[in-house]
C-alpha cells in the first residue's frame, strides 16, 4: 500500500519557514497547517503554502455542534485545502452534517481524529473514557465510517487494530511519526517512518525531524526513501 508524507508546518506563518518550504517543494507534495499557523494568519497562510506548489492538510480538528461544524467545512470548501480533520468524539451527528456539507466540494476529504497521540490510557481515565487507547480508537474509527468519511487520524500504534476492523479503503493519516535518532518530543506513541508504511498508513506526518535537520531536503529524501 503507498504511503506519502506530509509536512507539518509547526511555524506562525508560512513566510517564517518560506525559504525552508521552497527547497522541499517538488521533493515533498502535502503541507500541514494546524492551529498554531491557522490562528496566527488565517486562510491568508493556507493560500501562501498552496502558492508554493503544496496540497493542504488543514489540521483544524473541528469539534462543535453540528451546523456550526458544516458551516465551517463549507467555509473550507473555499479555500485550496485537500484534506481537513474533524474529531470523532463530536459525534455521529456531527460527523454526518460535516460530511453533508462536504458534497459540495468533491475535492475536499473530512478525516475524523481518533485519540490524540499525545494521550496515554492514563490521560483517557481521567476524561471518562476505560479501556485501552487502541479499543478507543478502533470504537471512534467505526463511529466516523459509519457517518460517511473514509478517513482517520490515528497513532501509527493503532494502525493494525483499525485495518482488521475497518473496510480496507479507509484512509489513515498517523502523526507521531519520529525517525529513529529523533527526539519523541510531546508524542507519547510512536512509530519510524518505515514502520507506519509497513503497518498500513497512506500517510505519515512530520515536522521537527525535517525542519531541524542540517539539510531538511535529504531529511525528507531520507523519510521518502523509508517508504518506498
Amino acid at each position: 500500500m503507498p504511503c506519502d508524507l506530509i509536512l507539518a508546518l509547526d511555524a506562525p506563518s508560512p513566510r517564517a519557514v518560506a525559504p525552508i518550504l521552497r527547497r522541499l517543494s517538488g521533493t515533498v507534495r502535502w503541507a500541514k497547517i494546524g492551529l498554531e499557523m491557522f490562528t496566527a494568519c488565517g486562510p491568508d497562510c493556507v493560500r501562501e503554502t498552496a502558492d508554493l506548489g503544496f496540497d493542504i492538510f488543514l489540521d483544524l480538528k473541528l469539534h462543535d455542534i453540528p451546523n456550526t461544524v458544516a458551516k465551517a467545512v463549507e467555509s473550507t470548501a473555499m479555500l485550496p485545502v485537500k484534506m481537513l480533520t474533524l474529531h470523532a468524539s463530536g459525534g455521529s451527528e456531527m460527523m454526518r452534517a460535516a460530511e453533508k456539507a462536504r458534497q459540495s466540494a468533491p475535492a475536499l476529504e473530512l478525516l475524523a481524529v481518533t485519540v490524540l497521540t499525545s494521550l496515554r490510557e492514563a490521560d483517557l481515565r481521567a476524561i471518562g473514557v476505560g479501556g485501552p487507547v487502541e479499543a478507543q480508537a478502533v470504537r471512534l474509527g467505526r463511529l466516523a465510517v459509519e457517518s460517511g468519511l473514509r478517513g482517520l487520524v490515528c497513532s501509527p500504534l493503532e494502525i493494525a487494530a483499525l485495518r482488521a476492523g475497518l473496510p480496507a479503503d479507509t484512509r489513515l493519516v498517523t502523526p507521531g511519526i519520529r525517525p529513529r535518532e529523533a527526539s519523541a518530543g510531546d508524542q507519547a506513541r510512536v512509530m519510524t517512518p518505515a514502520e507506519a508504511a509497513s503497518a498500513g498508513a497512506n500517510f505519515i506526518v512530520v515536522g521537527r525531524p525535517i525542519f531541524n535537520a542540517p539539510d531538511p531536503v535529504e531529511a525528507a529524501r531520507a523519510i521518502l526513501a523509508e517508504l518506498s
